[in-house]
């Protein structure tokens, strides 16, 4: 099969969305399909076989991201000689209405993974009070598609219960082969080098951003150093806007010597980081799948989070990890919930089940195989395209490329 992948971000933007759309490429490619990912341009980008990269409006913004210009005729013109069996778009807007658009003009099946609760981050850039258009917007754009994708069941269940017509089918990121053999020897070069002495490590790997929630977390560790002395380390791994406010936020709890802002650091290179850790810690409420979790898992390292849609499809109470409730939005709710999580973390490393936790971690991760992930949406893609020449076929007595 030939399959056109379009997003409105990609590498050398780290986010969920490119790590899933390279990982899945990668394990269709290996099953013989023909894939190319239409993506926006960066500053710092490699030239890479099979990538198209289209215009972006803005470079540089929020840590990395481009704003795409998902009217850029040269998506079209690509298209058009590409001869695609498959469009699989991964956001409902901008290259998404590219997306939309191809599909009916050229009489290409479309499918399409719905990666993010855009709902959750509206008020974020000032469109407050639009949430309750969401649904409407989602059905108009995923009702377009021939079958959605849905990274989890949680978020499969979501979409129905919003009405969206089309199959919904559960394909979540995966996990390369790689990712369950860390170098042991770096791992313990990292735990000597960030420790410093201390018998804990953590670590965390998330946007620095504020839907991320990173000051709920650093306020429970704060709440864990006053009842257990500066024990532990965490390493806060990644990149974003938010930076400089975390760094007063950690001045202000006295949390100086214990959190280590590494900065962004490479995929490839994430499992060793997990690996010379004790827990990994996980505080956002807005995740999709959460695939940090499982690369942290693979390497079996237990998780620690706040439960939360997505989340909550991968973390186990007592088998891999454990989740801890959310109980609201006032500040007397969150210094309790930062309590909570601060004493589950003692609790799990003054116990005895962290060995359980870790083989439990490993086994819920061997589920997440990135070939068979590509298989399953290779037969996806199947059964649109099939379903998509019989409709032709029936409804106009020909199919709809020759």
């Amino acid at each position: 099969m030939k399959i056109a992948m379009m997003t409105n971000n990609y590498k050398p933007f780290v986010a969920g969305v490119p790590i899933s759309v390279e990982k899945l490429s990668v394990g269709l490619r290996a099953l013989g399909h023909q894939v190319t990912v239409f993506a926006p341009s960066y500053d710092e980008q490699d030239t890479e076989e099979d990538v198209i990269r289209y215009g972006a409006l803005l470079k540089g913004v929020a840590g990395g991201f481009s704003v795409p210009n998902s009217l850029d005729p040269k998506i079209e013109r690509a298209f058009w000689e590409g001869h695609f069996d498959v469009i699989h778009v991964h956001h409902p807007m901008m290259i998404g209405a590219t997306a939309r658009y191809l599909s009916w003009k050229y009489h290409v099946p479309l499918v399409s993974t719905y990666h993010t609760r855009y709902e959750q981050y509206l008020h974020y850039v000032g469109l407050t009070g639009l949430e309750r258009f969401w649904p409407i917007y989602l059905r108009r754009t995923l009702g377009a598609c021939n079958m959605v994708f849905a990274p989890t069941p949680h978020i499969r269940d979501y979409l129905r219960e919003t009405g969206i017509n089309p199959p919904i089918e559960v394909l979540p990121t995966g996990l390369s082969k790689t990712a369950f053999y860390p170098d042991q020897q770096k791992a313990k070069r990292l735990r000597e080098q960030f420790c410093e002495g201390r018998p804990f490590l953590f670590c965390t790997v998330a946007r620095l951003a504020k839907e991320k929630n990173l000051e709920f977390l650093l306020e429970s560790l704060a709440l864990y150093k006053q009842k257990a002395g500066p024990c532990f380390k965490l390493l806060l791994i990644g990149k974003g806007p938010y930076r400089e406010k975390l760094c007063r936020r950690i001045g202000e709890l006295a949390l100086t010597e214990e959190i280590i802002l590494t900065g962004e650091v490479r995929n490839e290179d994430m499992k060793e980081y997990c690996a010379a850790s004790d827990l990994f810690l996980f505080s956002s409420r807005s995740e999709t799948q959460g695939i940090v979790l499982l690369e942290a898992m693979a390497v079996g390292t237990p998780v620690l989070a706040l439960r939360a849609t997505g989340t909550d499809d991968i973390v186990i109470n007592g088998v891999n990890g454990y989740m801890t409730q959310v109980s609201g939005d006032s500040p007397r709710d969150r210094i309790q919930d930062a309590r909570v999580f601060a004493d589950k973390a003692m609790a799990i490393l003054s116990g005895k089940e962290l060995e359980t936790l870790k083989q439990g971690a490993k086994e819920t991760a061997n589920k997440y195989d990135c070939q068979e992930i590509a298989e399953r949406a290779s037969s996806y893609y199947r059964e649109v395209i099939w379903e998509y020449e019989m409709r032709r076929t029936r409804y106009y007595g020909r199919p709809a490329r020759t």
